[in-house]
């Protein structure tokens, strides 16, 4: 494939770095007619999320086969400190003991982790060479600033949030907390007031429900690509460096670089934090599904 021309004005160029690479499922085509038809597939984003993915199980893996009881190596002590952190956490949150919540949070926290981090990497480092080494049109190395690996994340963990629901409180159980929660009157003359909070109890469990995958997703989504974008438009201002003499290069070439690194400093504490917090509400997520409510009635 030829390799495209990158735009140059600022406007084609911030929307140059915001747009995936796209394959057509139904034409296996990089060019498709319609870039938000079903079928059309973010390919880059897939592609990184699934090699971030593969990284962390071969490390951990690796590590784990080559655990013994000697003094461990730099990376070893890396991954005994993740793997106790998460079982730490969970300890402290989920309330059962379970052996797939640790590992379940364990991953979430590496692999968001490892995705975040590509947001470090130079903004036009991969793209350039995805352009004029392969050809390729488009490309954006952060999985976790596409809302369709974030939104598909927390509905992963929504479906398994409910399928512990249903594990620790049987359909008859989760039914009784749909109907009677979070407003149940035990008894006395208003005990009849129950059939009309009925329909307002599940309504509220709908809606917190529902709330749950999509604040998730978002609050991942919308750090990331805040982010990515900023990081974009100080690519932008440190353009003009060669087009206005030595003042112009002092300003937005020296002052570009000192900016850049600022938010690059700021943003390091940024990728950390958002990775535990989805792990966090995760645990939290399935410590809530696994409990019941009906000592609050």
């Amino acid at each position: 494939m030829e390799a495209a021309e990158v735009p140059q004005d600022s406007g084609s160029y911030v929307q140059h770095h915001l747009s995936n690479l796209k394959l057509d499922l139904k034409t296996m085509s990089l060019s498709p007619a319609d870039p938000h038809a079903f079928w059309v597939l973010n390919l880059d984003s897939v592609f990184f999320a699934i090699l971030l993915g593969a990284i962390f199980l071969f490390l951990f893996s690796r590590v784990a086969r080559r655990a013994n009881s000697g003094v461990p190596t730099g990376v070893e002590n890396f991954v005994e400190m993740c793997v106790e952190f998460v079982q730490g956490q969970v300890k402290d949150i989920y309330p059962h003991a379970n052996s797939f919540v640790a590992p379940l949070g364990l991953t979430i926290l590496m692999w968001v982790l490892l995705m975040n981090l590509m947001d470090i990497v130079p903004v036009d480092l991969l793209p350039y060479l995805g352009e004029h080494v392969l050809g390729l049109p488009y490309l954006r190395i952060v999985p976790s600033t596409d809302l369709n690996v974030t939104i598909g994340m927390s509905l992963t963990v929504f479906v398994i949030m409910y399928i512990y629901n249903f594990a620790y409180k049987g359909p008859i159980g989760l039914a009784k907390e749909f109907l009677t929660h979070p407003f149940f009157i035990k008894s006395g003359p208003l005990v009849l007031l129950n059939i009309l909070l009925v329909p307002v109890n599940v309504v509220l469990r709908i809606v917190e429900d529902v709330a749950k995958p999509v604040s998730l997703g978002l609050r991942l989504f919308g750090n990331l690509f805040a982010g990515e974008l900023i990081f974009v438009l100080i690519a932008v201002f440190s353009s003009n460096a060669f087009s206005h003499g030595v003042g112009g290069f002092a300003f937005f070439g020296i002052g570009g670089f000192l900016i850049q690194m600022a938010w690059a400093a700021f943003h390091v504490l940024v990728i950390p934090l958002q990775a535990f917090v989805f792990m966090v509400l995760t645990v939290v997520y399935l410590a809530s599904a696994s409990e019941s409510h009906g000592e609050d009635h």
